[in-house]
């Protein structure tokens, strides 16, 4: 049995393996360029966040009708159920899917067919969160979010993700606002590419309660004392750190320097099909190439159930601790 942990950074577009793939192309009569699987997984080697977008975006072509989405929730749920994930609040890209002709109720309905049972099939809990794209323009943010008030019973909050660079916080304001007013969580990326600065506005400016990566707060001790005094969670995602560049190698994660200082770090996969590692596989990879103890995996664990947002079910979020309390590694 897998150490019991929450996932709170997951693209559910980033969970598409190939063969899936090329299962709905093949549904919905869409021609890939790409002669077979292997020829595919081949071409999951990014040199940068950009190069490994394009792809991304390319092979969101065969996500088209309720079913493709369901089937792609349920395929996630099962792996991440099999790697020890209790709860996952799990990202999703609207304004991708709007762009080619799918709407917005497609893309929701057909998640929530997996979601809303999936405590019963896979046992594990969650929470959708609505993505703006940062490379997209701040209206369109604001259309999509007018177009997902008919779904908000189905939506805990909003994010930012997508290319960092170029992008700051702050182009987002308004959007932010609006979505706090409708009582939505609010979460971003930055961080991760983008300068220590980026991870200062989406406090400041957007409101966010978690960072998503955060990876670059390290290079200001002004605002690592800051995350820690207010315990704002960082949701990393080590190996999606390495194939995208922004790590050299996984021996060189700061990951231990930062629970070090005392940051509130949690564990994730973020685009697992194309990273090479679901969430189980990432605690599995740093407690490898960090020499992370057992105790060491227990605080991220921990950390994964305290920083989600089940404030709402207290009783929950505490059976999920008692778990990793118990847990006995093997």
């Amino acid at each position: 049995m897998p150490l019991p942990k929450a996932e709170l950074h997951l693209h559910i577009e980033g969970t598409l393996e190939p063969e899936l793939a090329f299962e709905l192309a093949a549904r919905n009569g869409v021609e890939l360029p790409y002669a077979d699987t292997e020829e595919l997984r081949k071409a999951y080697d990014f040199e940068d966040l950009q190069s490994f977008l394009n792809l991304y975006y390319e092979l969101m072509a065969v996500l088209r009708t309720e079913r493709d989405f369901e089937d792609l929730a349920n395929a996630y749920l099962a792996r991440a159920a099999a790697q020890g994930v209790r709860h996952a609040e799990i990202f999703f890209d609207p304004q991708a899917h709007i762009a080619r002709g799918v709407e917005m109720g497609t893309v929701v309905d057909g998640l929530w067919r997996a979601l809303g049972g999936s405590e019963a099939r896979h046992g594990v809990s969650t929470q959708l969160i609505l993505c703006f794209l940062r490379d997209e323009s701040a209206e369109s943010a604001l259309r999509t979010l007018e177009a997902a008030k008919p779904y908000l019973d189905r939506i805990a909050g909003v994010g930012l993700d997508s290319a960092e660079v170029g992008h700051p916080p702050v182009k987002f304001r308004e959007v932010y606002e609006a979505a706090a007013a409708l009582g939505l969580r609010r979460v971003a990326h930055a961080g991760e590419e983008g300068p220590p600065e980026y991870i200062v506005e989406a406090l400041d400016v957007l409101g966010v309660e978690r960072i998503d990566h955060g990876l670059r707060c390290m290079e200001s001790l002004e605002l690592v004392e800051r995350l820690v005094r207010d315990r704002v969670p960082l949701t990393l995602c080590p190996l999606s750190n390495v194939r995208l560049r922004t790590v050299d190698v996984l021996a060189d994660h700061p990951l231990p320097a930062m629970l070090d200082a005392g940051l509130l770090c949690t564990v994730n996969s973020d685009d697992p099909a194309y990273f090479g590692g679901y969430a189980g596989d990432n605690f599995d990879a740093v407690r490898s190439a960090l020499g992370l103890g057992e105790e060491r995996l227990r605080e991220l664990a921990r950390n994964s159930f305290l920083a989600s947002f089940l404030e709402h079910d207290e009783e929950r979020r505490q059976r999920y601790l008692d778990e990793v309390e118990s847990y006995e590694f093997s």
